[in-house]
């Protein structure tokens, strides 16, 4: 692109800003220089005069609202016209949440305790902020860590309440709005328990809450984590210490789930609807949790570095990561063609058409019929590999005793009777495997898979009593399950070897974590984490809405 064009690209994107935005076009007048910049098609030159915006503006939250709407409005611009990139878009939202929040802390921390250095408040970033792919208009999901031994305080103030309120006076300087806007829009609900617990952690307490309590979605939540302002070596510390809560290097089959969403039309969810950029998210973070254990070159907290990272280990198809990150391009840039319209945060298309007609143009189609039309193929293509991880409904075993000994003697049981009473005894629960009603569940739903693997071994029925070895002596068998449930290859080979190898069956039953060895030496296809018989979203139904 030369000069011109650039100009003239830069022009279109004002116009269409102007037109279509009342933020943007209220910041053109609020910024004159910066617009002018852009006028110029100095998209570069616009970007250095926003971040320095709120010099020589008097105190801190005034400052830091000044650079956030003047660089809304350059970064925008720069968007609209083509010029920036989806990834640097994110990045500089990201790192203007860094210098706000570190200028924020400083603030609170030199109004209670002036003269001291900031120290012992450490505060790491969760979701898209963590990651550095921040939303136009996002929220930022933190957590307040501090240190009681170093944190400044006061003679008769408790590190703790010291802690939560240089807490609340950041949230304060940041969230506060008038006729300068606001700077950023803070939430604390992904701590543990926030229900109950303060706003700000001690660092000890909330590393031993993961080392132990932690539930399955908080794993996928700290694959993006990143200490982003405050004492470093603090947040540092925090983030070394609960590294193999996240990254488990056996398999971990329990932190998998899956969820539906809304269908794509009028009023769609782009963040939260089928096909929709939650579940590209879920898709590169199920891989991640499966393989990152035993791979650090899959740890990328970005989604398309993860989806890129992941194709090439070989995890999924080069093709499945293609039609994963063209869908999360459009999905985030048409997102933030809605938040640019009046700096909300919102993920759904209008169900109005005219608003949607507004949205459209804003991006420079003709209708919001258009729009529709792009984004459905990549939607409908998201959608597609996402449900290639749920796989079908299991079909479960026959109950009944008669038939049951069908089922049994048509997989290859030549005494169905014997390998109906060796499911039963499975089915009364009294193996310590089997005890809870997600471990039965999960033994029920592998179990067709199971026969029919058995069915096919050269002696079904030994294969099945050391099957019965390891059922008993497991100290938990949810997630032995469902792996077996979600990989038919792997069930097969596990057969083969509890039929010949009673001694290596007996390791097993003492020793599951052995089964990564028997899935390094499957074909890379039919490990876990290909592109089929997985169970996918990594919260349960309750954490919905505090998923990041």
């Amino acid at each position: 692109m030369n000069e011109t064009e650039g100009e003239e690209g830069v022009n279109d994107a004002l116009r269409r800003a102007e037109r279509h935005s009342p933020f943007l076009s209220l910041q053109l007048r609020n910024f004159p220089n910066v617009a002018n910049a852009l006028r110029e098609g100095a998209v570069e030159e616009a970007i250095a005069l926003a971040k320095k915006a709120g010099e020589g503006g008097g105190n801190t939250p005034s400052a830091l609202r000044r650079e956030r709407s003047a660089l809304a409005l350059a970064l925008a611009v720069g968007d609209l016209a083509g010029i920036l990139p989806l990834e640097r878009l994110t990045a500089e939202l990201s790192d203007l949440a860094d210098r706000a929040l570190e200028a924020a802390l400083q603030a609170a921390m030199a109004e209670r305790y002036p003269g001291e250095a900031v120290r012992g408040f450490s505060i790491v970033a969760l979701g898209k902020h963590g990651s550095r792919e921040l939303n136009y208009s996002s929220d930022i999901d933190l957590l307040f860590l501090f240190d009681p031994a170093t944190l400044p305080h006061r003679a008769r103030e408790e590190p703790g309440q010291a802690a939560v309120r240089i807490g609340q006076r950041m949230i304060e300087i940041l969230q506060k709005r008038d006729a300068e806007g606001y700077v950023f829009r803070v939430d604390l609900r992904l701590r543990p328990s926030s229900e109950v617990t303060p706003i700000a952690l001690p660092v000890d307490a909330a590393i031993s809450y993961y080392e132990s309590s932690a539930l399955p979605w908080e794993r996928a939540a700290f694959i993006r984590a990143r200490a982003a302002a405050g004492d470093e070596g603090l947040g540092r510390y925090f983030l070394d210490a609960i590294h193999p809560f996240v990254w488990r290097r056996s398999l971990d089959f329990g932190a998998i789930d899956y969820a539906q969403g809304q269908l794509f039309g009028p009023g769609f969810d782009l963040k939260r609807g089928r096909g929709g950029i939650r579940e590209v998210e879920f898709f590169a973070q199920i891989h991640q949790l499966i393989h990152g254990g035993r791979d650090p070159g899959l740890r990328p907290a970005a989604t398309l570095d993860a989806l890129a990272a992941l194709a090439s280990a070989g995890h999924i198809p080069a093709a499945d990561a293609g039609t994963m990150a063209e869908g999360y391009r459009l999905l985030r840039t048409i997102e933030h063609r809605l938040q640019m319209v009046d700096d909300r945060q919102t993920h759904t298309l209008p169900a109005d058409p005219e608003a949607l007609d507004n949205v459209a143009a804003l991006h420079g189609l003709g209708s919001g019929e258009a729009l529709l039309g792009l984004i459905a193929p990549r939607v409908e293509g998201v959608a597609s590999l996402y449900d290639s991880l749920a796989g079908e409904d299991a079909e479960r075993l026959p109950l009944g005793a008669d038939a049951l000994d069908a089922h049994l003697a048509a997989a290859g049981f030549g005494d169905p009777i014997a390998a109906r009473l060796r499911i039963e005894s499975w089915r009364a629960g009294r193996a310590r495997s089997l005890r809870t009603a997600a471990a039965r569940d999960a033994f029920e739903g592998m179990l067709p898979v199971l026969i029919d693997a058995f069915g096919h071994a050269p002696d079904p029925m030994r294969a099945m009593n050391r099957m019965g070895d390891v059922v008993e002596r497991l100290p938990s068998g949810v997630n032995f399950y469902r792996l077996l449930e979600a990989r038919p290859r792997l069930t097969e080979h596990l057969a083969t070897i509890l039929s010949h190898a009673p001694v290596l069956a007996e390791q097993l039953a003492l020793r599951p974590e052995l089964l990564d060895g028997l899935i390094d030496g499957l074909p890379a296809a039919a490990r876990p984490g290909s592109a089929a018989g997985e169970r996918a979203a990594l919260c349960p139904r309750r954490a919905a809405d505090r998923r990041p």
